[in-house]
């Protein structure tokens, strides 16, 4: 193939797949450099990835390696789905630009806030089968003069029919992706969304909506050449541990979430 390489990863969980993804993208990627490079850095490794989860809620949802601490994920999952932390967005004082849940319910345009979400939700209601049920992240305004615009572009839903249960199909487009650093948060966080829509939309119709199969399309997945040392270590817990052994199933995460929603409690009564 001439190009970028492209890569699909299909895997029953959540862990399996990112996993997969990582390692093939170590293997199989492009050398290039990024905006980001240090000259003594090495090209990363880079790849137009698809990683597909076809149950992305069975047991174990959460690896080990994931860069970060479990009460650190729960945040990620809230601020996500819930807007925990939309009250830090102010460009103006050097602080965040944005955050995926400001700009999917609450999309700035112009002065009218929109709530995608919503609509969406609302169109999947009437038309499960709909192909509109989108919502976009991408500012073309303000976007590309910052130094860290959205990787996340794009989500897009459809409930399907299988044999009579209902399932809510989730598909997420990202420009660029931390593979290692980044990749498992989005995924843990995105799908809880998917969870939550599919809640949603049972609760307004009074028809259950299942969770179903979760694509992820990345046109730079990548390993970055500045930690390509602490990527080894990954590596060799890989080599030298059974699957069982790097991953965990939510019921073991589920005291470190109770304890970063703790926390988020008290941040906001201190607000």
């Amino acid at each position: 193939m001439r190009g970028l390489p492209v890569i699909l990863v299909e895997k029953d969980t959540l862990p399996a797949a990112w996993e997969e993804a990582v390692i093939r993208t170590w293997q199989e990627g492009a050398s290039i450099k990024t905006e980001y490079d240090k000259p003594q850095d090495p090209p990363s490794r880079d790849a137009t990835m698809i990683m597909v989860a076809t149950s992305p809620f069975k047991e174990p949802r959460i690896h080990r390696a994931f860069p970060g601490g479990l009460e650190d994920l729960e945040v990620y999952r809230q601020e996500v789905v819930d807007g925990v932390h939309d009250h830090w967005i102010a460009p103006e004082e050097g602080k965040w630009t944005y955050t995926y849940h400001q700009r999917l319910f609450s999309y700035n345009m112009e002065g009218d806030f929109i709530d995608q979400m919503e609509y969406l939700i609302n169109k999947l209601c009437e038309r499960g089968f709909s192909r509109r049920a989108q919502a976009i992240t991408w500012n073309p305004k303000l976007d590309p003069l910052t130094d860290d615009p959205p990787c996340l572009q794009r989500v897009w839903f459809r409930v399907s029919d299988e044999s009579g249960r209902l399932l809510l199909n989730m598909n997420t487009h990202w420009r660029s992706r931390d593979a290692f650093k980044a990749a498992f948060m989005n995924i843990f966080a995105l799908t809880d969304l998917q969870r939550h829509v599919a809640e949603v939309i049972s609760q307004k119709t009074g028809k259950e909506v299942g969770v179903g199969r979760y694509v992820d399309i990345t046109d730079s997945f990548h390993i970055y050449g500045s930690y390509y040392e602490d990527f080894k270590g990954f590596l060799d817990i890989v080599e030298k541990r059974d699957f069982e052994s790097r991953v965990w199933d939510s019921s073991f995460a589920e005291p470190f979430f109770e304890e970063a929603r703790k926390k988020l409690a008290a941040e906001k009564g201190s607000k």
